[in-house]
């Protein structure tokens, strides 16, 4: 193993047993952080309503995309629990020690335009606090944002600096505390909603279960649309998840955390988003999903300050999860032996504070949702084929030492260090990814696309390395 690379402070070397300490309430945590965001209220709150199907097809298809999910990550996580590494390095094996860099560099890519959308999504919370604080009035608009505006993403752009320099046990604890006070919110808006329902807020919630016109075909075209759906929208930490796992303690604390983070607490969030969407309903007139439209409607000062904190709270913390980590193991991995966690993360929070920057006045104008949905649709190829090379030719056997040796000595160094028959698999299988993205006719499919995409990355890439399986011969032989 490189002594260079060991010595990069923790970012991709493997970690020791006394280094993993995560328990299965972190890994929930991940997972509270990842749908409690703004963005994650409004979409499950959407699906209630916007499949015209009825809340008992729509909570099955939560509880299954779940189960689904729960079910994938307990897969791809197996070797960040076993070995301690993360994404990136797991990617070797596969790709080769050169080839690597392609799907950390895509997933560092997709993290970080996200990374500088969702911190200008938090200053908006920060902002609306300042607001309800202060009482001060807007004045003119620069570059799309008010001073004020301007003022609050600098803040919560330097905030998250501090947080995400502290190494990953402040970012730990960061998510330890933002999961769960995300609900401390939703069960206030919920009491305020109830109280001003007069007592309609159960059976307006009831009328979403009912629905005389809805026929078995639109149920369950519903049901797998939004089953798709939900394995969309975790598929990018589902690809990197082993960049969590690797700080857990056994398995046992991911399968758990996985379990209880996902289809239980599925369960409990969604039945607060459907309550919450209901009583705004009744109150207001109308079927409001953001979270944000119900809070300033509600009127209650207190309730307001307590919701801004939370948003905030709830948007960096999706933004540890989902942008932070993967951008930096992903950068990390591009040159290990100079590029360590602080000037990763550096990189990574300048190129968001740019793209944060600009979101407002150029960006979403503009509109680069096609390139970074392209970006997205080319990693589904590569689950499929790290999944299959992990177990179905390495049997789960990994040679640590290897990974980190970057010399034609290491069995993964392949051809020049890519291995040309992954990159085969995952450039056909790409090419039907991203034709869901550009191709009308295709359009249908494109809430399965991942799911498509990972299959055929696996199938190609098992069908192709069968032509040449001298390669993965030692590779089943015990680890060192």
């Amino acid at each position: 193993m490189s002594n260079e690379e060991m010595n990069n402070n923790g970012t991709l070397s493997p970690l020791t047993k006394e280094q993993r300490n995560w328990g299965w309430f972190e890994v929930f945590n991940i997972w509270a952080n990842d749908i409690q965001s703004l963005f994650g209220y409004t979409l499950v709150a959407s699906l209630f309503i916007g499949y015209g199907v009825t809340g008992w097809t729509a909570f099955a298809g939560l509880i299954v995309s779940g189960l689904l999910v729960m079910f994938l990550v307990n897969i791809s996580g197996r070797a960040g629990v076993d070995y301690g590494i993360p994404y990136p390095v797991l990617a070797r094996a596969s790709m080769g020690t050169e080839g690597a860099k392609l799907p950390g560099l895509l997933r560092a890519i997709v993290a970080v335009f996200w990374f500088g959308v969702q911190t200008y999504f938090a200053s908006t919370a920060l902002h609306l606090l300042l607001v309800t604080l202060t009482g001060v009035s807007e004045g003119d608009s620069y570059l799309g944002m008010t001073l004020l505006g301007w003022f609050s993403f600098i803040i919560v752009w330097l905030l998250q600096m501090v947080i995400f320099s502290k190494s990953m046990v402040w970012v730990s604890k960061f998510l330890n505390l933002a999961g769960p006070f995300v609900y401390v919110v939703m069960i206030g808006l919920l009491v305020v909603l109830w109280q001003k329902s007069d007592g309609q807020l159960l059976s307006s919630a009831n009328s979403i279960f009912k629905s005389e016109d809805a026929s078995f075909s639109t149920e369950m075209k519903g049901f797998i649309a939004i089953v798709g759906t939900m394995v969309a929208y975790f598929s990018a930490v589902m690809i990197n998840f082993s960049d969590f796992s690797r700080y857990t303690k056994d398995r046992k604390a991911v399968s758990f955390g996985n379990l209880t983070g996902l289809p239980i607490n599925m369960i409990l969030f969604s039945t607060l988003a459907l309550l919450i969407t209901a009583g705004a309903t009744v109150v207001y007139g109308e079927q409001l999903t953001n979270p944000t439209a119900i809070v300033e409607k509600a009127d209650n000062t207190l309730l307001s300050i307590i919701a801004a904190i939370t948003f905030f709270a709830a948007t960096v913390g999706i933004n540890l999860v989902a942008n932070f980590i993967p951008a930096v193991n992903g950068i990390s991995n591009l040159s290990p032996a100079k590029i360590n966690f602080q000037k990763a993360g550096m990189i990574t929070s300048l190129f968001a504070l740019v793209i944060g920057a600009l979101w407002t006045s150029f960006i979403s104008q503009v509109g680069i949702g096609g390139f970074v949905n392209t970006l997205g649709a080319t990693l589904a190829p590569l689950y499929g084929i790290m999944v299959a090379d992990y177990y179905v030719f390495r049997k789960q056997k990994l040679h640590i030492d290897e990974l980190y040796n970057s010399s034609p000595t290491s069995r993964y160094y392949f051809s020049n260090g890519w291995n040309k028959t992954a990159l085969i698999a995952f450039s056909i299988s790409a090419i039907f990814s991203i034709a869901t993205v550009w191709v009308d006719a295709l359009a249908a499919l494109s809430g399965y696309a991942w799911l498509l995409g990972a299959i055929l990355g696996a199938v190609f890439y098992i069908s192709l390395s069968k032509k040449n399986i001298s390669v993965f011969k030692q590779a089943s032989t015990e680890s060192i």
